[in-house]
């Protein structure tokens, strides 16, 4: 059977593990404890908008005005987050990707966490049959290498010699959209990492398609 999509390229955090309610919350909770100690944390839920706009970066110069000393500790400390902490993987989702390779499929990923960290959590979910992407972009200081600028993407049609019709981009949040919009690839939402109504009505409007479980993207992506 021919798969509609060569290759899918993926979003990490909610996307595939869910790590922003395990993880990046609670080291935003922790940041704001050591270096805005008299600033109110904004929820669970009010992260999850900043992440989808304008950025985590935007908001944390620009709304906390955090200096570049600060934004250095506020990196330490989500660092030690995210290297001490594993986050768990959807149910399902690393069996529809093992079976859309099995179909001949490549799996890429393009996210705002780092190489090392996505290759780890990957390696984590199964240490006795282990799957790993073929290609990974993770967080580059360089916000022109970066999601939602279209040099990942494009990196990796070339690398694997695609167009953009053979690939789909899969993301839960805006920069995805953007990143999609900007290279011509298809782009699909993941709905299954969080519910907020505002995120939810955009990525229906600009997405492809928008699937509400796992078990909608394998379907999907082995079709």
């Amino acid at each position: 059977m021919k798969l509609k999509y060569k290759c899918v390229i993926l979003d990490h955090d909610d996307t595939a593990v869910n790590s922003t309610a395990e993880i990046h919350y609670p080291a935003h909770l922790e940041v704001m404890r050591i270096i805005r100690p008299n600033v109110n944390p904004i929820s669970l839920d009010e992260w999850f908008l900043k992440n989808f706009h304008p950025g985590i970066m935007a908001y944390l110069t620009d709304e906390l005005k955090m200096n570049d000393q600060e934004i250095q500790m506020e990196y330490q400390i989500w660092r030690d987050f995210t290297t001490k902490r594993i986050p768990k993987f959807y149910p399902g989702f690393i069996e529809a990707l093992s079976e859309y390779r099995t179909k001949g499929g490549l799996v890429a990923v393009v996210s705002h966490s780092e190489k090392d960290i996505i290759e780890r959590d990957y390696r984590s979910y199964n240490k006795n049959n282990q799957f790993l992407p073929d290609v990974i972009f993770g967080w580059n200081y360089d916000e022109k290498r970066r999601k939602p600028s279209p040099f990942p993407v494009k990196e990796i049609l070339k690398a694997f010699n695609l167009t953009e019709s053979d690939s789909l981009i899969v993301d839960d949040l805006k920069p995805g959209v953007l990143m999609a919009q900007a290279t011509g690839v298809p782009v699909a939402a993941a709905g299954w990492g969080h519910s907020i109504q505002e995120i939810r009505e955009y990525m229906q409007k600009n997405s492809l398609i928008y699937f509400e479980k796992v078990e909608d993207f394998r379907k999907f992506i082995l079709s």
